[in-house]
């Protein structure tokens, strides 16, 4: 065993998007601050954050219809989806602020514009997707959306959709030509060659066994190196930032925050359109309603990608179970979880998700030819030699105790948790993730760094105009903010030639 020992300030555990984010708004904020990051892969971005392993749509709530759901009365509760477009337009605003102070380069390396769709099938769901479309466009975020049950139209919007389509059964779509497609695999790569020429210590094929208080109340992190030395390293504030990876360093840490949650891992399987032919028949990110007992993460989806400057073509996600919480993970990963303080919460959990849990299975069972009968519900003329299937990331979803939902709750959000004095965090959970990784950023940063917040406030507000203030009451900011932003990432003018 190496007695080596160094000390920083900083310390980022995994080199995804939420610690390329986090390293990069701290660094804007406190050039002096010293970072250091670990990342046991050889390289950023590679598990959670990878572009096949996520559907990189950049999460507005334009087209995801499990953020507004139908209440008893009829009417459409939409306050999700403002909740998570306002967080997605402060990503927005962050990502022109490094755009335009050349601290990242080339934005149409990580995003580009896209329209975001919702399509439906039936009478019920139809007069559903009309009222969420008046509930939505009520709303200043969301001006723009159109909306259309007219066969013409949507063979226009969406023709490989509606190709050999028997018009027997209704069916109407809604379109926001603002959706982007963004790569947070490239992102963070952008972010941590930034970094690196910042003078960040980033240290790959390092991973953290263990993490500990100090006497001083700094943390103390035994961290292997790739050829099995162990080395340690203090800092007074850590950051776990490791997709899959983070609740069990959390739980290492003893803090009384992280006691009684607990993990389930759901991992996901895509079919890639190997076809360049239909790729180039369909340009947008279709999202249908999920079926019954299905987790809202597996909203059937139909996405035009853009990896490696090439356009590609995704359905998915089938979901599917394995007690691995990382796709590099190992399958003890579930089991060790489990823990004196989380044990109630964790049977509960099970016994409350029987059906899910039966549907995961199932659904890890499909055969290539019952997936491409789920790919025909929207391309009704798909021929399986078109498609190969594509093993994506693992996403570990919260369990925890909750007032609403009692013990066992199984949560579908990013959760942060902290120490009570801030000296550590942890970011738990997937959907919708890195869309919004700079509002859970900057939350972070509210928590654990109070005494230099107000300092910071300036320059928070240089980078985010919108900071502290609620868009949907300030619709002139909304439009300043799309304009400002467009420009910058270069979405305005890209809509009509990217075909």
């Amino acid at each position: 065993m190496s007695d080596r020992q160094t000390k920083t300030d900083v310390i980022l555990i995994g080199a995804g998007i939420m610690s390329a984010t986090l390293g990069t708004l701290l660094k804007v904020l406190a050039p002096n601050m010293n970072i250091t990051v670990f990342e046991k892969l050889a390289s950023a971005g590679e598990e959670s954050s990878n572009e096949w392993n996520n559907a990189g749509t950049g999460h507005a709530a334009l087209c995801e219809l499990n953020y507004t759901a139908e209440k008893p009365d009829g009417s459409i509760d939409i306050s999700k989806a403002v909740d998570v477009n306002e967080q997605f337009q402060v990503s927005m605003q962050f990502w022109s602020y490094l755009v335009k102070s050349n601290l990242i380069r080339n934005p149409q390396g990580f995003i580009m514009p896209l329209s975001h769709m919702s399509m439906v099938q039936g009478d019920k769901n139809v007069t559903y997707l009309k009222k969420r479309f008046e509930a939505m466009t009520s709303n200043p975020l969301f001006q723009g959306m159109e909306f259309s049950e007219d066969p013409a139209t949507l063979m226009e919007w969406i023709p490989l959709i509606m190709k050999g389509r028997t018009a027997n059964e209704p069916i109407a779509a809604t379109k926001m030509d603002s959706g982007t497609d963004v790569n947070f695999g490239a992102l963070a790569r952008m972010l941590f060659d930034h970094l690196k020429d910042k003078k960040v210590d980033i240290r790959y094929k390092h991973s953290v066994d263990d993490i500990e208080r100090a006497g001083d109340g700094s943390w103390e992190l035994k961290v292997r190196n790739d050829s099995g030395k162990v080395e340690r390293h203090t800092a007074k504030f850590v950051f776990i930032g490791g997709g899959g990876g983070s609740l069990p360093l959390l739980q290492k840490s003893g803090i009384p925050e992280g006691k009684h949650i607990g993990g389930f891992p759901i991992s996901g399987l895509f079919m890639v359109c190997n076809n360049p032919e239909i790729v180039a028949q369909h340009h947008a990110k279709v999202y249908g309603k999920a079926k019954v007992g299905a987790p809202p993460m597996s909203v059937p989806h139909l996405d035009t990608r853009f990896i490696d400057n090439k356009k590609s073509l995704l359905f998915g996600p089938f979901a599917g179970f394995s007690p691995k919480f990382l796709k590099t993970g190992s399958m003890f990963d579930l089991v060790g979880s489990v823990k004196p303080n989380n044990v109630i919460t964790m049977l509960a959990a099970g016994a409350k998700n029987l059906s899910l849990t039966k549907y995961l299975i199932q659904q890890v069972m499909l055969s290539k030819e019952k997936r491409m009968e789920e790919l025909r519900e929207f391309i009704p003329n798909a021929k399986s030699e078109d498609w190969d299937m594509l093993v994506a990331g693992q996403r570990v979803q919260v369990i925890k105790d909750t007032v609403a939902g009692g013990k066992g709750t199984l949560q579908f959000g990013t959760e942060v948790v902290s120490a009570a004095d801030g000296s550590i965090a942890a970011l738990l959970g997937a959907s919708p993730g890195a869309s919004t990784a700079v509002p859970v950023m900057l939350e972070v940063i509210r928590k654990c760094f109070p005494q230099q917040l107000k300092a910071w406030e300036p320059k928070i507000k240089e980078m985010i105009p919108s900071y502290g203030v609620s868009l949907v009451k300030n619709p002139e900011l909304i439009k300043e903010i799309h304009a400002s932003t467009g420009r910058t990432l270069g979405l305005n003018s890209e809509l009509q030639t990217v075909k």
